[in-house]
């Protein structure tokens, strides 16, 4: 399996002029617990269509975390496709996001689609684009971060700095890294869904 390592920057930008807005999704891995969180916030133009949108999946029996920024429909389909390749790899993580991500980015219809998506369990984290990439964020101190959407480079450097320099836990991290998020992004707000798995 290939994937590429994210070495700097933050993948925002979904193809040529097509950027990311209208959310925050952040992923912290810390000892035994990843834990997954994303606002609720929908925006069209500048308004904002609704406040409580539901963006993670729990999936492959409630055992890998997925979180979309971008098209709701269109993330919809990803996760229907992505749970397809679970089923089909025995829930290897990596092997099917570089499989949903070859088929994202060779099939015409599949290209059109988007969305970005961060997928996770207890042992990996990956992020994932409709240009076919896989990028498996590089560690912070003890732990993994990853972040998508318009107020994820906000969340990025909040828990960043929680990480390298507190003993706060996972989950505590990503409920102080999207308060600080939605204060600054407009397109997010501060109605969060936080999902986490622990390792047995």
């Amino acid at each position: 399996m290939k994937a590429t390592e994210h070495k700097g920057g933050h993948p925002l930008d979904l193809g040529e002029g097509r950027r990311v807005r209208s959310t925050t999704v952040i992923c912290v891995r810390r000892g035994n617990s990843v834990v997954m969180a994303a606002d609720g916030q929908v925006t069209l133009g500048s308004t904002v269509m609704k406040h409580s949108a539901k963006k993670l999946r729990r999936l492959y029996n409630e055992k890998i975390l997925a979180g979309f920024a971008g098209s709701t429909a269109d993330a919809f389909s990803l996760f229907t496709r992505f749970e397809a390749k679970l089923e089909q790899y025995g829930g290897n993580l990596g092997r099917s996001a570089v499989e949903l991500a070859k088929e994202w980015r060779t099939d015409k219809l599949l290209r059109q689609l988007q969305a970005l998506l961060i997928v996770a369990d207890t042992k990996q984290m990956f992020l994932l684009s409709g240009d076919g990439d896989v990028i498996e964020p590089d560690p912070v101190a003890d732990g993994i971060i990853a972040t998508i959407g318009s107020g994820g480079s906000f969340a990025q450097a909040a828990a960043t700095a929680l990480m390298e320099n507190t003993q706060m836990t996972a989950r505590e991290i990503v409920e102080k890294s999207m308060k600080i998020a939605a204060e600054i992004c407009i397109y997010s707000n501060e109605s969060v869904t936080i999902e986490e798995l622990r390792a047995e």
